[in-house]
C-alpha cells in the first residue's frame, strides 16, 4: 500500500468501527510511522511538542487495536495494516486469493475491489488535495504550552468548540482571539490548527510582530496562495486587496495573522491604528464584510476598530475574549515541581490564571523557595518582578492620556467603584468616562461585577501592583 492507500484504509475502518474520521494530527502520525519518522519529525513537521505526539500515538495505537482485533504499536503498525487488507481482500475475493497474493509488500499495489463488491461503509473523500500549509512564521507549540504534552490545554475545550464551530459549521468570515499578554491566544490558535485545517485548501500563517505594511502582508499572502512565488504583482493595495479577496472568493483558505496590536497606536484609545497602518482597515473590512469562502483569525490584545463594529452573535465577524486557565494551571506547578499542592489554588486566583504570569512566578518560587509555595505566600504580597513587570508595560505604556488617569485613580481604589463615585473622584466628564472605560475594557487592563444592579469597576490585583510600583504619569 502506498501512503494514501494507508491513510484511506484506516481511516475507513476506524470510521467503520466508531463513527468517527481521524483528524489531522492522527492522520500525520500515521503516515510518519509508516513513512519511518521518528515521533521527533513528526512533531516537528506538526509544528507540536514531541510529547503531545506520542501521548496521541499511544491513544491511536489504542484505538487501531480496538478496530484491527490485534495489537498494534509504533513497530508493527505497517504489518498489522497489510494483514488486516489481506484478511478484507479474501472476504471479498475467496480464499485462494489470499495463497497467490499472502507476501503483500510495502511497494504492491492493492487489488481495485468491485463495485458490487465494495465495502458498504461510508468513506473519506480522498480525491480533495492536501492542504497546503505555511506555518514558518508560527512559534513552535511547546514554547507556549502549559505542558510538554499539552494535557493541560484541555481546559481550553470550550473556546475550541467554540471557534471550531464559529469558523468550520458557521463559516464565520473572520475571528479575533483577545486577550491581555501571556493569556494564550497564539498557543490557542495553534491547538485549534489540527482540529480544522482539514477543511481548508491553503493554510497561512503570519505575524504582525515587526508592523509591516499593508503591501508587505499582501503580496507575502497572495505569493503563497497563487502558489507562484515570482509572480509580477499589482503595485497598488486596492488592486492587490482585489485579486486577494477574489481567491479567497473562489477558494477556502485559513489566515491567521499573530500579534495584530503591533499594528495599532499608541497614545490613542484602543482600536485605533499607527500611522503608517491605517490602510489594514481596508483588509480587515472586506474581509469582515463581503461574501468569501475563507476565513481570517486575528490574535491580538485589543480589537481592532472595525472588529468592535462588526462583530455579533449573528455576524461573519466573532471575538472571542479569553480568560486564565483556571484549575489547568495546576500542571504548570506540576512542571516546575512545586509543593504545597493545597495551596496552588491560592497561587492561580492570585495571578488570574494567566499561563504566563504563572510560569514567571513559579520559576520565582522554585529559583528562591525551593519549590515551597506555602512560604511564598506568608509573605502576604503579589510578587511581579522584573520578568512579569515587561510584558505588563508595553501595555499599560499605549494607555491614552485619558485612560492613564483613569486607570491611575483605579489603582488607588481598594474595592470596587461605580461609574458615579468615579466621576466624583477622576473629576471626568460622563462622556470621558464612559470613553475611558470602554477602551480599558477592550485591553483586558479593567473588570466589571455585578452587585445590587448596579456595575463595579476594579483593576485585577497583578495590574494594580504593577501600577503601584510603576506609576503612571
Amino acid at each position: 500500500m502506498d501512503v494514501q492507500e494507508v491513510l484511506r484504509f484506516a481511516d475507513e475502518m476506524v470510521f467503520a468501527k466508531t463513527g468517527e474520521h481521524l483528524d489531522d494530527l492522527q492522520k500525520a502520525i500515521l503516515l510518519g510511522v509508516w513513512e519511518g519518522q521518528k515521533y521527533s519529525k513528526i512533531a516537528e513537521i506538526s509544528y507540536c511538542s514531541e510529547g503531545h505526539i506520542r501521548n496521541i500515538a499511544s491513544k491511536l495505537w489504542k484505538r487501531l487495536s480496538n478496530v484491527l482485533g490485534e495489537e498494534v504499536t509504533q513497530s508493527n503498525l505497517r504489518s498489522a495494516l497489510e494483514r488486516r487488507q489481506v484478511f478484507i481482500v479474501s472476504q471479498n475475493f475467496g480464499n485462494d486469493f489470499i495463497f497467490c497474493n499472502v507476501n503483500v509488500s510495502a511497494d504492491s499495489q492493492s487489488p481495485e475491489i468491485p463495485k458490487d463488491r465494495s465495502p458498504s461503509t461510508p468513506t473519506s473523500d480522498t480525491s480533495q488535495p492536501p492542504t497546503r500549509l505555511d506555518l514558518a512564521d508560527a512559534p513552535h507549540i511547546s514554547l507556549l504550552c502549559d505542558s510538554p504534552d499539552g494535557d493541560s490545554f484541555a481546559s481550553r475545550t470550550s473556546e475550541l468548540a467554540t471557534l471550531e464551530k464559529s469558523i468550520v459549521q458557521e463559516k464565520c468570515n473572520l475571528a479575533a482571539i483577545l486577550g491581555i499578554s501571556g493569556i494564550g491566544k497564539t498557543a490557542l490558535s495553534l491547538h485549534l490548527l489540527p482540529k480544522i485545517q482539514h477543511n481548508f485548501e491553503c493554510v497561512i500563517w503570519r505575524s504582525l510582530g515587526h508592523s509591516p505594511p499593508l503591501e508587505t502582508t499582501l503580496k507575502n499572502l497572495l505569493e503563497f496562495l497563487l502558489n507562484q512565488p515570482e509572480i509580477q504583482l499589482p503595485s497598488s493595495i486596492p488592486d492587490r486587496l482585489s485579486l486577494l479577496m477574489e481567491y479567497l472568493r473562489k477558494n477556502r483558505c485559513l489566515i491567521i495573522l499573530d500579534d495584530v496590536q503591533t499594528i495599532l497606536g499608541s497614545g490613542q484609545l484602543a482600536g485605533n491604528y499607527r500611522p503608517e497602518c491605517e490602510n489594514y482597515s481596508m483588509l480587515f473590512r472586506q474581509i469582515g464584510e463581503t461574501t468569501h469562502n475563507s476565513c481570517l483569525i486575528l490574535n491580538s490584545w485589543e480589537p481592532p476598530r472595525e472588529i468592535t463594529a462588526l462583530k455579533g452573535e449573528n455576524s461573519p465577524v466573532r471575538t472571542l475574549q479569553l480568560k486564565g486557565i483556571c484549575a489547568a494551571a495546576t500542571e504548570i506547578f506540576r512542571q516546575k515541581s512545586l509543593l504545597n499542592p493545597e495551596k496552588w489554588e491560592n497561587l492561580i486566583n492570585a495571578y488570574q490564571g494567566n499561563p504566563l504570569w504563572l510560569k514567571i512566578v513559579a520559576t520565582t518560587i522554585q529559583e528562591i523557595f525551593r519549590g515551597r509555595v506555602a512560604e511564598f505566600l506568608k509573605y502576604d504580597m503579589l510578587f511581579l518582578g522584573e520578568e512579569l513587570a515587561a510584558t505588563l508595560h508595553p501595555q499599560i505604556n499605549r494607555l491614552s492620556e485619558l485612560e492613564k488617569k483613569l486607570i491611575s485613580q483605579l489603582s488607588h481604589e481598594a474595592n470596587p467603584v461605580s461609574i458615579e463615585q468615579l466621576l466624583k473622584d477622576a473629576e471626568l466628564s460622563p462622556s470621558e468616562l464612559f470613553n475611558g472605560l470602554q477602551s480599558l475594557g477592550r485591553r483586558s487592563l479593567v473588570e466589571t461585577e455585578e452587585q445590587e444592579n448596579e456595575t463595579l469597576f476594579n483593576l485585577s490585583p497583578v495590574v494594580r501592583q504593577y501600577l503601584i510600583s510603576n506609576p503612571v504619569n
